[in-house]
């Protein structure tokens, strides 16, 4: 779904490093004696108060600002009024419609019976107004907990205390002791969701935990392997989650359930027994509550769905749509087909810039066990964003989504999923290929919100690098044929942002700047001494693809089969069936990175009872283009040795 979450873009500071911190001193004891101050003040054990917070924001402050769902600095507070939550428009509504991907589906949709608004935000639910609480029980306003990480950690060891003391009528030394006050710390509104962030935070407290935060506080929480935690208590939690008839395809230790879309909403297919492979999986964000995204799946006037639902605090997954079946998530036919969809919820919050640790691990869990399941590589062309998802065809580029946008941490994530930890360290030379690894460090980035012709301007951290047509900052942003005038620091503006992960091949370079082949352009970045990319050996068989003769290269935002391929099928030849992306090429000596494996292209039919596969002889290789994946057709390439030096 679109991003109106991930309101950001970069300055031109893009690829700054993080500062490194100092030994000692203030910048990397200051944090670390306040979780020992206020452990001692409230006689919580150390290693738990650390690990709750590691849990729920991984010790990061985030200068005051909400996430996503309305939790605040390093203890994961929450605190969300009325006032907070973004009240979508028509329009937006309408956004998050239709996304088959597929135009003969397409052309069905009846926006005048298009789902109404979802279900507002229960603002007045306690769970949302944990800093309210723990505000009151150190005695201090909820502005000063809300914006002070000391005072955070004092509120949130207040409330930890209380806890325990309502579970066990003592606060006893030994941390495994404190296992029902940290399952009720999560705030999950079931006894198996609680148990999943309780195991998290003692993983913590038994291995150990250090990091570097995003302003350069140095924090360690040392192993304790003795640590046996406790069982849950029935106080500790409300009453678990309702069996469902359907079983969730699911990791053993995620809490799942299983609410299932209509059937209107995606096709009945056979995914992968049929010839019709699972190749990556999509990452969204809903930009609304859970119960709004269910209703929305099991309307069958929205024509809509996704495969999963991950909660934002990480305590239920719901699955809609089994595996096997194409649910319509991306906007792409091509991409629904091959591609299981993964929704992450946020409330809306007007000024929600960051995602909390628990739906990040919930959602690593279940990303590591789809992609060992369906055999998904687990790198940044398999495991991508709705934003690096291409429009099928002209008229729809320009409207595609951006989430899970800007305030996502693919680096985090994708250490969570055990991708290599790639960094850089020397410059690289033209014809290599690189991974583009920018810092996720803070910014000030900017958000224009049309409905009320504000912009709203943020310093977080962000996951991408600016890219310029020159080797200069004040050279023009890189621009999109199908965006038109941009302002360069706006979130959903995609054109001139290169995100953590990517693959590339180096175009050229310039002193402290790269530049790499984006679009169909040389796009530039600054990477002083190499420090922003990561150069693919050739052991890892990078494959470069370049125009085999002098003519521009056709790219195209699908991969039918040809006409040809539907003869005898039953399937109509599609509209529109082999239509590039016209604004697109690449020009002779241009040079792009695979994004996978050559396809046959192919087409998933839904109108007959058991459903036709249609697959031609054409093949295509999948591209990183630009932002998005595109594909090329094989014919047209020539596939080249990639540089080593």
């Amino acid at each position: 779904m679109a991003g109106a979450l991930a309101l950001t873009a970069l300055g031109p500071q893009a690829l700054a490093a993080p500062a490194a911190p100092p030994a000692d001193g203030p910048a990397a004891s200051g944090l670390q004696g306040q979780f020992a101050r206020a452990a001692r003040e409230f006689k919580v054990p150390q290693s738990v108060l650390m690990a709750v917070s590691y849990r729920q924001t991984r010790w990061e402050d985030h200068n005051g600002e909400p996430s996503t769902s309305g939790a605040y600095n390093v203890m994961g507070l929450t605190r969300v009024l009325p006032g907070d939550v973004e009240r979508p428009t028509a329009q937006d509504r309408l956004a998050h419609l239709n996304l088959s991907g597929d135009p003969a589906v397409m052309k069905r949709f009846d926006a005048r019976k298009a789902p109404a608004a979802e279900p507002s935000v229960d603002t007045g639910d306690p769970r949302l107004h944990t800093l309210d609480e723990a505000a009151k029980l150190i005695g201090e306003p909820v502005d000063t907990v809300r914006t002070d990480a000391g005072q955070s950690i004092r509120a949130g060891a207040a409330l930890l205390a209380r806890y325990q003391r309502a579970a066990t009528g003592s606060l006893p030394a030994d941390p495994g002791a404190w296992y029902p006050a940290v399952a009720r710390y999560s705030q999950a509104p079931d006894a198996k969701g609680a148990d999943a962030f309780a195991e998290r935070v003692f993983d913590s407290v038994r291995s150990g935990e250090s990091r570097v935060t995003a302003d350069g506080r140095r924090l360690a929480l040392p192993a304790d392997p003795g640590v046996r935690p406790a069982g849950p208590t029935a106080k500790a939690t409300r009453a678990a989650v309702a069996p469902t008839a359907l079983t969730p395809e699911c990791p053993a230790g995620l809490n799942c359930d299983y609410k299932p879309a209509d059937p209107n909403n995606y096709n009945v297919a056979n995914r992968p027994d049929n010839g019709y492979d699972i190749r990556q999986i999509v990452i969204h964000d809903t930009e609304g509550t859970y119960e709004g995204s269910i209703n929305t799946f099991q309307d069958p006037k929205s024509s809509a769905s996704t495969h999963y639902i991950v909660k934002d605090d990480g305590s239920l997954v719901t699955q809609v749509v089994a595996t096997k079946d194409e649910s319509y998530h991306a906007g792409n036919k091509t991409v629904n087909m091959h591609a299981l969809g993964i929704e992450h919820v946020g409330f809306a919050m007007k000024t929600g810039s960051w995602y909390g640790e628990p739906l990040y691990d919930a959602s690593a869990t279940l990303v590591k066990y789809l992609a060992d399941r369906f055999s998904i590589p687990l790198d940044r062309e398999h495991i991508i964003g709705h934003d690096e998802v291409p429009g099928p065809l002209d008229g729809y580029v320009a409207g595609q989504h951006w989430d899970p946008g800007p305030f996502w941490d693919w680096n985090h994530y994708m250490s969570l999923l055990g991708a290599d930890d790639c960094t850089g360290g020397r410059m690289p030379a033209a014809g290599q290929v690189v991974k583009v690894v920018p810092p996720f460090t803070p910014r000030t980035t900017t958000y224009y919100d049309p409905a009320t012709k504000t912009r709203t301007t943020f310093d977080e951290p962000v996951n991408f690098g600016y890219l310029y047509a020159a080797p200069a900052l004040d050279a023009a942003a890189l621009s999109d044929p199908y965006l038109g005038e941009q302002v360069a620091t706006e979130g959903p503006n995609w054109a001139n942002k290169v995100v953590a992960g990517d693959r590339y091949v180096v175009a050229d370079r310039q002193g402290d700047w790269t530049a790499i082949w984006y679009g169909g352009q040389k796009a530039w970045f600054q990477n002083p001494g190499g420090r922003y990319t990561s150069v693919v050996a050739r052991s890892a068989a990078p494959v470069v693809l370049k125009a085999k003769g002098t003519a521009p290269v056709q790219v195209y935002g699908r991969s039918y089969p040809e006409d040809a391929a539907y003869a005898g099928t039953g399937v109509p030849v599609q509209g529109s069936n082999s239509a590039s992306l016209t604004k697109y090429s690449i020009p002779a000596g241009q040079a792009y990175a695979a994004a996978g494996d050559p396809v046959a292209g192919d087409y998933y039919y839904g109108g007959t009872t058991l459903g036709t596969l249609v697959k031609g002889a054409q093949t295509f290789y999948p591209i990183r283009y630009n932002h998005r994946i595109a594909w090329v057709r094989t014919a047209d390439v020539q596939v080249v040795t990639p540089e080593t030096r």
